[in-house]
């Protein structure tokens, strides 16, 4: 794939989830091809480049080009573009799991080729695409040496944690884990709670915060706001229990980082949690958004550590062995060279009409 471009937009200001994954997978597409980075949160292991510069590609002697979007302005841009004249071939990757709007739907439309990330995602599409699920990073997302070293240098009070990360808002489902903690951490005070995440609305935290203090736990609860990236592996490391809560997700990167440092995974079924977790051995499943569900699961593992422990050294083997982002990388290739092959879009499918 030498004679490759591959153009990742990244044209969002704030840092999300898709940004996350972007920033996950990009570096092992530029090891399969000549892959840039165009935008903000470049990772480690991919070439920059600015807008100017993608303007300059088409007189550069390099005819196959691919533009890999993931947003709708990216898509816009992209279209605008090939309108132009510039010889892109589009790629687009859907995580939604939701009904598009018209202007989703009217752009997905117009791609060369779709990718979704899970089964669920693809049932809302109209067009034929690829299902590949998300792989994560085994060795950025690694168990620690020893957990309880790191617990220490954590700051936390008691022996072990839980943890929740994401942005702290409803769609996340960051109430739903502090009423459970608060039903459960009374009785069990060797544990701790760490709240990692964004904060999108300060009243909405304040409640959080309020729920904590009528608990008795504000001490063994700790709200530590959006971290640098390099320090969320960390606090991983740090845990020993993680509580994956939304209630809807495009994926849930998050499941495939907590399993893949070790944690003992407690998951709402919401993004492709049913999908990534096959059974109670390596993780345990709850409704989402149901507080007592998650309280009932989260007392099963913290009245036992030692199985929490051996939970989350299984979690670990499954994804290392089935949820490698390098072949996820070689699987999306596989698509950009389809897509630079077709001469013509191809029919919106009658299937995925859900």
């Amino acid at each position: 794939m030498n004679d490759l471009d591959v153009i990742i937009p990244n044209l969002h200001w704030n840092y999300t989830g898709v940004t996350a994954t972007n920033r996950m997978i990009a570096p092992r597409i530029a090891r399969l091809a000549s892959a840039r980075w165009c935008g903000p949160d470049a990772p480690d292991g991919i070439e920059t480049m600015n807008f100017s510069e993608v303007l300059t590609l088409p007189f550069k002697g390099r005819r196959r080009i691919v533009w890999h979007a993931r947003r709708n302005n990216e898509m816009m841009v992209g279209l605008l573009l090939k309108w132009l004249g510039w010889p892109f071939r589009l790629v687009f990757t859907s995580a939604a799991q939701r009904h598009h709007t018209w202007i989703t739907r009217w752009l997905i439309r117009r791609m060369d080729a779709v990718i979704a990330t899970s089964d669920a995602s693809a049932s809302y599409l109209k067009v034929p695409c690829e299902v590949i699920l998300h792989g994560v990073d085994t060795v950025r997302y690694q168990p620690p040496k020893n957990r309880d070293a790191e617990f220490q240098i954590s700051g936390l009070p008691g022996k072990y944690a839980i943890g929740c990360f994401g942005r702290v808002r409803h769609q996340k489902g960051t109430d739903v884990f502090i009423e459970a903690v608060c039903r459960v951490l009374p009785h069990y005070p060797d544990f701790s709670a760490v709240v990692v995440g964004a904060v999108d609305d300060a009243a909405f935290e304040a409640a959080l915060k309020a729920r904590v203090e009528e608990a008795g736990i504000a001490d063994r609860v700790r709200f530590l706001g959006e971290r640098p990236i390099d320090e969320v592996p960390l606090w991983y490391r740090r845990i020993l229990i993680y509580a994956f809560t939304s209630r809807n997700e495009g994926f849930g990167l998050t499941l495939l980082e907590a399993m893949s440092s070790g944690n003992a995974l407690i998951a709402a079924r919401a993004g492709a949690a049913e999908a990534v977790v096959t059974g109670g051995q390596i993780a345990l499943l709850v409704p989402a958004g149901d507080p007592d569900a998650l309280a009932a699961a989260l007392e099963t593992l913290v009245r036992d550590p030692e199985r929490a422990a051996a939970m989350g050294e299984r979690a670990r083997d499954y994804v290392a062995s089935h949820f490698s982002v390098e072949a996820e990388a070689e699987k999306i290739a596989a698509v950009y060279e389809r897509a630079l092959g077709r001469k013509t879009l191809p029919p919106p499918a009658a299937t995925h009409n859900a």
